[in-house]
């Protein structure tokens, strides 16, 4: 089955798409954190509590962290979950650089690593981490069913996954009211903040495309996860995944 967001470029038709988002990601790494909470109004810091709320129970070790950015949820994992290592995967140098300041800023910078990964071709071994999280990046990856196997692959057996992705609306006034802000809202501040007009209209149209509900969860099954589950948060913005291997 193909999915819409490999079909989704941020520039031309030219490149491949990894290529593409790294060099997006790099020319906004440094308003990035700004624009992010901006445009969802701090909502995401509780997205991403809510989501390690869900590892708490299983208290993982070794965690990897894909498509980490600036190292939000990498932070955030540690102030709640204290495990011995986080590893923050990501294309974009620039944007770890960001993530890496911030990090050695907190003195954590032994305990939270910065490495630059194809998240389609992982360099890690076999059942090598406890649990493996992704915040609002799944839907840049080249070829979602493989950055999913991947993520299966380096697992432990019994590791738990948990994808938080941003998700359309599914009922009105929602689904209206965040079509008019997705369509407009955002590219006008993205563009006015950032001064990169491209990236602000490519990630509201990688949100449209990227599989929502049960079509994520069906890959997640068909990438080997047991027990794969979704659920969505302030009315069907953003959706979170999970599953066991």
């Amino acid at each position: 089955m193909e999915y819409g967001p490999e079909k989704i470029l941020p520039y031309n038709n030219d490149e491949q798409k990894s290529t593409q988002v790294r060099r997006m990601f790099d020319s906004i790494a440094g308003t990035y954190d700004l624009l992010n909470h901006a445009l969802s109004f701090g909502i995401d810091k509780g997205w991403r509590k809510k989501g390690i709320s869900f590892l708490k129970p299983y208290a993982p070790m070794v965690v990897l962290d894909i498509a980490t950015g600036t190292g939000d949820l990498a932070i955030s994992i540690y102030k709640m979950l204290a495990p011995n290592k986080i590893i923050g995967a990501d294309i974009s140098e620039g944007m770890m650089d960001v993530g890496r300041k911030k990090v050695a800023d907190l003195g954590l910078s032994s305990t939270i690593l910065f490495e630059q990964q194809d998240c389609l071709n992982l360099s890690y071994e076999e059942n090598s981490f406890d649990a493996i999280t992704a915040a609002f990046g799944v839907r840049n990856f080249e070829n979602i069913e493989k950055g999913i196997s991947e993520m299966y692959r380096v697992l432990r057996p019994g590791g738990h996954v948990m994808i938080l992705e941003l998700s359309t609306p599914a009922h009105f006034p929602m689904k209206q009211l965040y079509k008019i802000y997705s369509n407009t809202v955002i590219p006008f501040i993205g563009r006015f903040l950032s001064k990169e007009k491209t990236a602000y209209h490519y990630l509201p149209a990688s949100i449209k495309v990227v599989p929502q509900g049960k079509d994520m969860t069906a890959i997640l099954t068909k990438c080997g996860f047991k027990e794969a589950k979704f659920c969505t948060f302030t009315f069907g913005i953003c959706s979170m995944y999970t599953g066991i291997k």
